[in-house]
């Protein structure tokens, strides 16, 4: 792929309506994407049916959801939740009586980690072990999705699952000085992925993100093979990132947030849902554009890939819903600050020789360098600091429309959907925007 294949029209939903299933495969959480699309299927009046990744007890054992936690979870979404833990990955996971990947990883220092070695036939034995039980639970969670779903309807399958970092104390430090590290204090990423902690976080990261995917596609055929059968369709989304285009001067540019080490996993998931276009699925993956997330918080200055969407709505139409909301962000500016102030800065971060080589889609993900992270994390920090109080932010506003945007933009492509791989770029999101002002 050398180019991003942009979402060219935003048409309504002509196929799901009441009755019809919406299955979310992965959970419900706070701040997300998902909640903009599970937001569209409760509107037209789908069955809402959801999953769990499950709980770890105090010995890091994998359980259900007790009943107090499954029915909080089935009230924020808004439909049933199918109790299985499906947790994905396998950083937990190992024959027994063995050390797990992360046991592994924790005997890692800060000082050892670049020339620590790992036993790669241990890794894939507790790989396999963590997938045969990942796929175990699935053909029990979609047995129970079977009796869920009466013949003839129309069903979305959402996967949302995503990550796979396991909790090691040395990359812990590690991710703090690759992400929000700036002077004595950056890391390299590409120092990461050539070591063999890095290595097992890749393939942890193919197995959450990217592998689950194809796991679903096959474990729900026999449900779409009686779907087609009795007259309904199937269609799978997924939720990837490959970076957005947005404003840079008057012009819309692919752009990315340097170094997104999760990116690997996201170009697989691509690969699985074009294979399944191959073999007739309609599957697709919608790139959509940065915002602000409890998991995205990660990387400093994610959000810089986000404001440009403030002069986005402008460029596309404008108008008094637009005003109001340049008003409502500039308000939670210091006194005497202004949009123009903080956008100004995104320009001058945007045109910074350091930044101008990861602009070439083709050779994404690059690795970060200390340039470029002085320039994300420096201008991620004064625009922060623009703000009054710096835990209400112009990027949370901006995050909450992005979401609105995404869920109504992937649910109506997913009547008809154009291709595998598409990206909802800044000028798509504006204008779905203004068309439901």
């Amino acid at each position: 792929m050398n180019r991003p294949t942009p979402q060219k029209t935003t048409s309504n939903n002509t196929l799901f309506r009441g009755g019809d299933v919406f299955v979310l495969f992965g959970e419900l959480f706070g701040r997300g994407y998902a909640t903009g699309l599970v937001d569209q299927a409760r509107k037209a009046g789908m069955k809402i049916v959801g999953i769990t990744v499950g709980r770890r007890d105090e010995n890091n054992n994998l359980r259900a959801l007790t009943a107090e936690e499954l029915a909080a979870a089935e009230e924020n979404l808004g439909g049933t939740i199918i109790n299985q833990p499906l947790m994905a990955g396998f950083d937990l996971d190992a024959p027994e009586g063995q050390p797990t990947p992360t046991d592994l990883l924790n005997r890692m220092t800060v000082e050892s980690w670049k020339g620590d070695k790992l036993d790669w036939d241990h890794i894939e034995a507790c790989r396999q072990r963590g997938v045969t039980r990942f796929k175990d639970t699935l053909g029990r969670v979609m047995g129970t999705l079977d009796g869920m779903i009466p013949d003839g309807r129309n069903v979305i399958f959402a996967h949302t699952m995503a990550g796979g970092i396991p909790k090691a104390k040395a990359f812990l430090v590690i991710a703090n000085r690759i992400y929000k590290g700036r002077g004595a204090r950056h890391m390299s990423s590409q120092d990461l992925i050539e070591s063999d902690l890095g290595k097992m976080l890749l393939q942890n990261f193919d197995e959450v993100s990217a592998n689950t995917f194809q796991h679903l596609i096959e474990a729900s055929a026999p449900i779409r093979d009686r779907i087609k059968a009795t007259g309904g369709q199937v269609r799978y989304i997924a939720y990837g990132y490959h970076g957005t285009e947005v404003l840079i001067g008057d012009d819309y540019r692919w752009q990315t947030y340097t170094n997104y080490t999760q990116g690997y996993a996201k170009m697989r998931l691509e690969r699985i849902a074009t294979a399944a276009w191959a073999d007739g699925v309609k599957a697709t993956v919608f790139n959509c554009p940065e915002i602000r997330t409890n998991s995205s918080d990660v990387f400093a200055g994610i959000e810089l890939s986000l404001l440009p969407l403030l002069r986005a709505l402008k460029k596309e139409g404008g108008g008094a819903w637009v005003d109001a909301l340049w008003q409502e962000c500039e308000a939670l500016l210091k006194n005497g600050v202004t949009l123009d102030d903080l956008l100004q800065k995104i320009a001058d971060y945007q045109n910074h020789e350091a930044m101008q080589r990861y602009y070439d889609f083709a050779s994404w993900p690059l690795p970060n360098s200390a340039e470029q992270a002085e320039q994300t994390i420096g201008t991620s920090a004064e625009i922060v600091q623009l703000h009054k109080d710096t835990k209400v932010l112009v990027s949370d506003v901006l995050s909450y429309h992005v979401v609105t945007a995404t869920g109504q933009l992937i649910f109506s492509e997913a009547s008809s959907p154009s291709g595998p791989v598409l990206w909802l770029n800044h000028d798509r999101v504006a204008r779905s925007l203004l068309a439901n002002v």
